[in-house]
């Protein structure tokens, strides 16, 4: 299951309360808090559309640049020669750009570090 839901270049992630048996999520990348929420995948996409495009309206309406979604270029400093080169040598193996494979090793984090969040 893809944790994040896309629409006119924003991108929201999806999470679950067990607490209020409800999925909910915020649009990621931007300054502004857009928060959405559903009982089914289908009601909270709804709503994180709904709320995209509020937004976007909101900003038209009062003359205001939205925020761009901020998913651009990133520049790690310090990381380790024999990383890099492990990262290059499973670029090369699974024939992928390294830059693919960067972000699928920042992804892999991400979902490992969620999924002790919540053992917790």
């Amino acid at each position: 299951m893809n944790n994040l839901l896309e629409y006119k270049g924003y991108m929201g992630n999806v999470e679950y309360s067990s607490t209020d048996k409800l999925l909910h999520g915020k649009v990621l990348g931007i300054r502004s808090l857009i928060m959405y929420h559903g009982t089914s995948l289908d009601e909270l996409e709804a709503d994180f559309r709904t709320g995209v495009d509020d937004y976007l309206a909101v900003c038209e309406a009062e003359g205001i640049n939205p925020n761009l979604p901020n998913y651009g270029t990133i520049e790690i400093k310090g990381i380790s020669p024999d990383v890099h080169l492990r990262l290059l040598n499973l670029s090369e193996t699974k024939s992928k750009p390294f830059n693919e494979t960067v972000e699928e090793a920042f992804i892999a984090y991400l979902m490992l570090q969620n999924r002790e969040s919540m053992l917790v």
